[in-house]
């Protein structure tokens, strides 16, 4: 990945939101930063590129961020997973419970075809529940998930193993809490 910035320094730490006892991953910071929002583009695109995905599923709102900035230099399509009602044609639903909350992403039925290669990408991974979504809407539509890319890995709240056997890479492994 040659040359990558301490993304960790761009990082900021945000005690209690959106609950007590969350310690939120704010990565403003390093959207304030150009060059920083383009090296991690290139250090995601070069993880992922290996993997020889079709398309990248990316979960609102910050998924969107570098998931579609992600496709863009990878050079493939880009499939949006909303939240319910968000979306103008017939969708797939899948439930998720996040640490804190019961939550539903949806993607449209047309999307993907059978065997399409996915990659699912998000900012960060946590215990795993957006993840898992993305994972199951994709694979509802008959398509195959390749990979699971991620900007933040929080360490110990067992997200990786929640989306195994599914390649899961990321560019930043940080402590859940501290």
């Amino acid at each position: 990945m040659g040359d990558q910035p301490d993304y960790s320094s761009l990082i900021r730490p945000v005690p209690d939101f959106p609950e007590p006892g969350i310690l939120f991953r704010d990565i403003t910071p390093l959207l304030l930063d150009g060059e920083a929002c383009r090296a991690v583009t290139r250090d995601l695109a070069a993880l992922a590129e290996p993997l020889g995905a079709e398309f990248v599923v990316a979960a609102e709102s910050r998924g969107f961020i570098f998931g579609g900035a992600l496709a863009q230099a990878l050079g493939i399509g880009f499939i949006p997973a909303r939240k319910p009602g968000k979306l103008p044609a017939e969708t797939v639903s899948v439930e998720y419970e996040l640490e804190y909350r019961l939550d539903a992403l949806e993607v449209h039925a047309d999307a993907l075809s059978d065997g399409a290669r996915v990659l699912v990408h998000d900012d960060l991974i946590a215990t795993g529940g957006t993840a898992r979504a993305k994972i199951d809407a994709v694979e509802k539509l008959g398509a195959k998930v390749v990979g699971c890319v991620f900007l933040i890995e929080l360490e110990g709240l067992g997200g990786r193993d929640r989306i195994a056997p599914h390649q899961t890479r990321a560019l930043l492994k940080l402590p859940a809490s501290g």
